[in-house]
């Protein structure tokens, strides 16, 4: 695993009225500090990529439909240096992802309906100097590819 990066799974509390999943609690072993909660969303094929925080670690949770998500890691001093990974997150495999500063991350809809995630992040936007380094999806150094693998 990328180093700094942690997988919480999502307990689902269905009963005959619907679902109820905990996110993000305070008392989470997972949990660093709180600076704001936002929904963003991807139509299917959508792909919603390279970024990274300097500061900021984020909590992602896919809530409808599902998610392709990869990160990079392009630390020189982190022992995953260069490592890449991938998790699927949604309905189908409820995970909360949690992302340190300077790893990129990006996400693609890889299902029919649109993706919604929803993001915990440790800062507060900061729309005067935005914490927020953007690459292009497909023009940058990262060895990934965001075509559907079928294998």
């Amino acid at each position: 695993m990328i180093e700094g990066v942690r997988i919480k799974t999502l307990r689902v509390i269905p009963d005959e009225r619907g679902r109820l999943v905990e996110i993000l609690r305070r008392d989470d072993e997972i949990f660093t500090k709180f600076g704001q909660i936002y929904i963003t969303t991807a139509y299917p094929g959508v792909i919603k990529a390279w970024h990274y925080h300097k500061i900021q670690t984020d909590n992602l949770a896919a809530v409808a439909g599902m998610a392709k998500v990869a990160l990079y890691d392009a630390r020189e001093n982190s022992p995953t240096y260069k490592k890449v990974e991938e998790y699927f997150i949604g309905v189908h495999n409820p995970l909360l992802i949690q992302i340190p500063p300077m790893v990129y991350h990006g996400y693609k809809c890889i299902s029919s309906e649109e993706a919604i995630v929803i993001n915990c992040p440790t800062e507060p936007y900061n729309r005067t100097t935005p914490d927020e380094c953007r690459v292009d999806p497909f023009n940058n150094d990262i060895p990934y590819n965001w075509l559907k693998k079928d294998r």
